[in-house]
């Protein structure tokens, strides 16, 4: 019994390796951009008060949360799992050709080998 192969679909493969990677450095460089910017609202904004320290905190933990997000990669694309016991039973079987002697095995590698 031969199976069937099916290609998957363009939209249910991840992301290639260099994109992924591309992806990640583009989160990592927007997360550290926006940390920077706050460092300078915490020193430039005058006079300090109360959105000095949100600055502040936000420049200290901004490094955790790109690490973390940089690190965590795409898993946000949803991949299904395909069963070759379902490709099998849905395949329809193909017509055994009895041998011509018994003793003789012929093994054909291509469809243009098969007489």
């Amino acid at each position: 019994m031969k199976a069937e192969r099916h290609a998957p679909a363009v939209t249910s493969l991840p992301l290639s390796p260099q994109d992924e990677v591309a992806h990640r450095v583009r989160r990592y460089a927007l997360t550290m951009s926006i940390r920077i910017a706050c460092f300078a609202l915490m020193v430039l904004v005058q006079p300090y008060g109360w959105y000095t320290w949100v600055f502040a905190i936000a420049a200290a933990v901004l490094p955790y949360i790109a690490v973390v997000f940089a690190n965590a990669g795409s898993d946000s694309t949803e991949t299904r799992a395909e069963s070759p016991v379902q490709q099998l039973e849905s395949a329809a079987p193909e017509p055994t050709v009895p041998p011509a002697d018994p003793q003789i095995v012929t093994i054909h590698e291509t469809r243009e080998d098969r007489p």
